[in-house]
């Protein structure tokens, strides 16, 4: 029976809810300033708990009557709750996988805050966290679309054939997914196997970079000129690729100079020690300066190397200590810059020109 005060009562059911729910919202925000699930549950769970609040109050409130008694309004009016039903199961499964993301924020915050040692595990935990929350996320849509596909009588009655030819289907499907999910089991196993991690350094098509995103699918790595470079996981399971955290952040820089024979080497390794000492980069663990080769264009190479906590303090170290030695040598051994030696017959030990010719 329709009654005058129903769609009023609707409507300040629906707008009290709302109400409630920001008022949560205002609370868990002042909270958030020193919990950080509380922070994270605002940011994003609040357009979805708008959502919930709505649609539970109007089905709480809704009922068949209220557009009138006549077949065609009952039959509007059960439109409409086929509608609610499906909005209802859209809200809360939008609100369950944003609350899965804020509650596995609080982690990845203090994993991301880790560093030293630790530092790789926590980055093996939050590449794991991440590709595990994106299946459950995916779970989770696939079970919602599903309980919504059945709420209708047409597609239940349609369940039992569909069973019946699940086998042909799914050979099908598979067939033809069979790329995807290829991806998505390579995307697992890097993840399980820590043969990659979040904010790894590797090396790919020559390119240096960090990953900067890990999925199911692709992996994004951040170059070294902030260009991103985006490759299937497939490609990292059948493809070789150098690592250089895959047991630590800890990296060795190495720097070449090509100098004259005359250059005194011992005097080089000592003031390269003695400016390593004032660099806040180098880590006060591995050095060295060796002589490595004798180059066939007359020059020797000498070989610095530096350990660094992780790949950009070892690229900056690099640069620093290379224009260290560059300068080092060019103000203090002159002679020793690199130099090419031609033999003419008029500078022939032992040979004058007008000699030879007679």
């Amino acid at each position: 029976m329709q009654s005058p005060l129903d769609w009023p009562i609707l409507v300040i059911s629906v707008i009290g809810s709302i109400i409630l729910v920001e008022a949560v919202r205002r609370m868990l925000n002042r909270v958030g300033r020193k919990f950080a699930l509380a922070r994270h549950l605002v940011e994003h769970c609040t357009w979805p708990a708008f959502a919930v609040a709505a649609v539970l109050a109007f089905n709480v409130v809704f009922g068949p009557g209220m557009f009138g008694d006549s077949p065609s309004e009952r039959g509007l009016a059960s439109t409409v709750e086929r509608v609610l039903g499906l909005v209802t199961i859209a809200a809360l499964t939008w609100l369950i996988v944003q609350a899965t993301y804020a509650l596995t924020d609080v982690v990845l915050d203090r994993l991301v805050q880790v560093e030293g040692e630790r530092n790789r595990r926590a980055r093996r935990i939050m590449t794991q966290i991440a590709l595990v929350r994106r299946v459950a996320g995916a779970i989770i849509i696939m079970v919602a679309v599903g309980a919504m596909l059945f709420s209708f009588p047409q597609v239940r009655a349609l369940g039992a054939g569909l069973l019946a030819s699940a086998g042909i289907a799914g050979a099908i499907v598979g067939i033809a997914a069979q790329p995807t999910i290829g991806n998505m089991l390579a995307g697992l196993q890097l993840a399980f196997s820590d043969a990659l991690r979040l904010d790894d350094v590797v090396v790919v098509e020559d390119e240096w970079g960090r990953i900067e995103e890990l999925t199911l699918t692709y992996v994004v790595l951040r170059l070294w000129d902030e260009r991103r470079l985006v490759l299937p996981v497939s490609y990292f399971t059948q493809t070789p690729f150098e690592n250089w955290t895959r047991h630590g952040s800890r990296v060795l820089a190495v720097v070449f100079l090509r100098v004259d024979w005359s250059v005194p080497v011992k005097k080089l390794r000592e003031a390269l020690y003695e400016f390593l000492q004032g660099n806040p980069l180098w880590d006060q663990k591995d050095w060295t300066l060796q002589v490595t080769d004798v180059l066939p264009n007359g020059l020797v190479e000498l070989r610095a190397l530096m350990s660094a906590a992780d790949s950009p303090s070892s690229w900056d170290l690099k640069c620093d200590v290379r224009e260290f030695l560059v300068d080092y040598v060019r103000d203090n051994f002159p002679e020793s810059l690199p130099r090419f030696r031609v033999e003419t017959p008029e500078t022939r030990v032992g040979l004058a020109w007008d000699h030879a010719e007679k």
